[in-house]
């Protein structure tokens, strides 16, 4: 017997979108390859590494962990949406400008866990810091940079506010 087939709503970067997918379909796959937004990276598929982490309604979520079922009618920001237009966000220039990134892939998570880090604690300590990205791993920068990227993203965001 086929699979049921679910429609839902997601409203994704600030763009409601309808979709059909099984009941199985995960997050990251539904962003994936249902709607064409590939900078959401899926790493281990067992919801450690967080390459896949997106915002749920503000939130970092695991997207390899997350049924699209559950996310109907919620929003969801990936890196694509981050930007404001051609406008990088605070944390994506703090990245760049810190070299917090090399091979990019652990990147996008990253991206969204320290953009939800910074909306709830605007100024972190290096231990806060540390904490919050946690859940992150990264194969290539040894931390140091991303550590400065998140504490200038800190200052960016300070300095637009």
């Amino acid at each position: 017997m086929p699979e049921r087939v679910h429609e839902i709503t997601l409203t994704v970067n600030g763009t409601v979108r309808r979709v059909a997918v099984p009941g199985r379909r995960l997050l990251s796959d539904c962003l994936r390859h249902d709607l064409g937004l590939t900078g959401t990276h899926v790493g281990c598929e067992h919801g450690v590494c967080g390459c896949c982490t997106v915002l749920l309604d503000g939130e970092p979520v695991r997207s390899c962990l997350t049924f699209a079922v559950t996310a109907d009618g919620h929003e969801i920001t990936t890196v694509e949406g981050l930007a404001d237009g051609e406008r990088m966000s605070p944390v994506q220039r703090a990245f760049a400008e810190c070299h917090g990134l090399q091979c990019g892939f652990c990147t996008p998570g990253f991206l969204c866990t320290v953009t939800a880090l910074l909306r709830e604690n605007p100024a972190p300590t290096d231990e806060e810091v540390l904490e919050g990205i946690s859940g992150n791993l990264c194969r290539c920068t040894g931390y140091q940079n991303i550590i400065k990227a998140v504490h200038r993203a800190a200052e960016l965001t300070a300095e637009e506010s």
